[in-house]
């Protein structure tokens, strides 16, 4: 039978994994279709489906380079925050049955992952995308359940990568 220690190293390498490809499926996505998504940043940066009485649409970016640039941004951040979880998830994997100091030491490239994660979609979608930009005034262009998913999920991989590691059993 498998030791609890050995149990949680797996839960943390699949865990970081599972962002990673979720991260990667997303780049693809988002540059094979491109325009699916694109529609989805543009309606946000312009603000065109906020209530019609706000008083905050002075902010709206309304330039399609600016809105170009920044979903290029977003894709180019997804695309590192990717490599680091998939490379961060290998680098475990390949210490899963190192000692403890080992293993805490690769977990590297999975925490700047993670980083790089929760600024995407704390800092870009519920900060910028929902307070700045009013995403959650919009019933059609409004990310932030999906956002606050991914974030949740994101942090409680950080806590659980952050566990002391014990050594294993022999």
């Amino acid at each position: 039978m498998y030791s609890t220690a050995l149990l949680l190293r797996i839960a943390k390498v699949v865990s970081i994994f599972a962002i990673g490809m979720m991260a990667f499926i997303i780049v693809i996505g988002n540059t094979t279709d491109y325009y699916t998504n694109y529609y989805f940043v543009e309606h946000v940066l312009k603000m065109d489906t906020i209530f019609p009485e706000s008083n905050i649409q002075y902010r709206d970016i309304n330039n399609p380079i600016l809105i170009h640039a920044g979903y290029i941004l977003l894709i180019i951040l997804e695309a590192i925050m990717a490599f680091c979880c998939l490379k961060g998830s290998w680098i475990l994997f390949k210490n899963l049955k190192s000692d403890a100091t080992t293993f805490h030491a690769a977990k590297k490239w999975s925490i700047a992952g993670l980083i790089v994660g929760i600024i995407i979609w704390f800092f870009g979608f519920e900060v910028i995308g929902g307070e700045w930009f009013a995403m959650w005034q919009s019933s059609v262009w409004n990310g932030l359940g999906s956002a606050e998913r991914i974030v949740t999920f994101m942090v409680l991989t950080l806590i659980l990568l952050h566990l002391k590691d014990e050594e294993l059993e022999n």
